[in-house]
C-alpha cells in the first residue's frame, strides 16, 4: 500500500509540474514572499490549507466507516 501511495504522489507531482503556470497553486493571494540581500523565504500558507482542505475531504469520501 505504501509503495502504490509513493507511485500516485510521484505522478501527482509529475502532473502539478507540467501543469505549470496553467494552475495557480503557489500563486494564491495568501502565499508570502521575502526576497531581502540575496535571501528569499517562501511560505506557501493558502495553498498549504487549499490542499489540506482538499485532502481531507478526499480521505472522508474514501475512507470512511459505513
Amino acid at each position: 500500500m505504501l509503495l502504490v501511495l509513493g507511485v500516485v504522489i510521484a505522478f501527482v507531482g509529475v502532473l502539478l509540474y507540467l501543469a505549470g503556470d496553467r494552475l495557480p497553486l503557489g500563486r494564491l493571494p495568501g502565499d508570502f514572499s521575502w526576497k531581502r540581500k540575496g535571501v528569499s523565504i517562501y511560505f506557501p500558507l493558502a495553498t498549504s490549507i487549499l490542499i489540506s482542505i482538499v485532502l481531507t475531504i478526499l480521505a472522508n469520501l474514501f475512507f470512511r466507516k459505513r
